[in-house]
């Protein structure tokens, strides 16, 4: 499954201490059992130092061979222990995608 690649290749690159990989298909104008929406949730201190340009840069270098396949949308959320630490463990909810659930 797209979803366990996502995580594996994320926990090896960036060693996070906390990390969601949420698959968010079901929300989007997709066929049934298409894995092509993610949103992941990334805490490692891997990222600090860096903007979130950058963090998301790195990502997307790690999961190459997924965007160029079945993935077509990536939300991240990407944070260092401190910058997580403060948020308290609040994340921001996907929005709504247009025309979701017009698909017969």
């Amino acid at each position: 499954m797209i979803r366990e690649q996502i995580e594996e290749k994320l926990r090896k690159a960036f060693e996070p201490a906390h990390l969601e990989v949420h698959d968010e298909s079901y929300r989007h104008n997709v066929p049934a059992g298409s894995e092509s929406h993610f949103k992941v949730v990334i805490v490692s201190d891997v990222f600090t130092g860096q903007r979130f340009l950058q963090r998301h840069r790195a990502i997307y270098g790690e999961l190459t061979e997924e965007l160029a396949g079945s993935v077509h949308a990536l939300a991240l959320h990407t944070y260092t222990q401190k910058e997580w630490d403060g948020l308290q463990d609040t994340v921001l909810a996907s929005p709504n995608c247009r025309g979701a659930g017009t698909l017969a």
